[in-house]
């Protein structure tokens, strides 16, 4: 089976079933990524953007790194854009992604999502890559162009804020 790496290779020169196995691949975690930080709006749209960009910038692709981190880059990026454009509206969980979990269940969905919703954009990207995505801090700090020590730090202050969140509504609800 070939490597991420070498279908890049093999797109550049317009092979179309290295897309099509690259697509298989990573359609789910590039998909949960997009949802998770979007709450679930435009999904479609930056994930067809992302995928776009692939394929328009795979000769620009440095085969000595990996191709996830180049796509989540992408990703990455696009989402940036797409807060940037859009105003903050209320995020709920879809009907269909409900389906066959109990109510409870999705209320912690949901509250999982508001609070992702409540840390700023990079603490929230930090937390998804390394917890959602279980890429290491290295992974982040490559996708996010950051150093190590900021993934580090951006972490630790996000589960703070978290952390002081879940506190807050747990007094609340005494």
């Amino acid at each position: 089976m070939p490597t991420d790496e070498e279908l890049v290779g093999r797109l550049v020169v317009g092979d179309d079933a290295a897309l099509r196995d690259l697509l298989s691949r990573y359609e789910r975690p590039l998909s949960r990524f997009l949802y998770r930080n979007t709450g679930g709006r435009d999904v479609e749209d930056l994930y067809q953007e992302t995928w776009i960009r692939v394929v328009r910038y795979a000769s620009r692709f440095d085969r000595s790194k990996r191709f996830s981190t180049w796509l989540f880059q992408i990703a990455v990026n696009l989402c940036r854009d797409w807060q940037r454009r859009k105003p903050p509206e209320p995020r709920l969980v879809p009907e269909d992604a409900i389906g066959s979990v109990t109510m409870a269940r999705a209320e912690a969905v949901l509250d999982v999502h508001r609070l992702l919703e409540a840390l700023p954009i990079e603490q929230r990207e930090v937390l998804i890559l390394r917890y959602y995505h279980d890429m290491t801090e290295e992974q982040v700090a490559e996708v996010l162009g950051c150093p190590r020590g900021t993934v580090k730090s951006r972490t630790h202050h996000a589960l703070t804020r978290l952390s002081q969140i879940a506190r807050s509504k747990a007094e609340e609800s005494r």
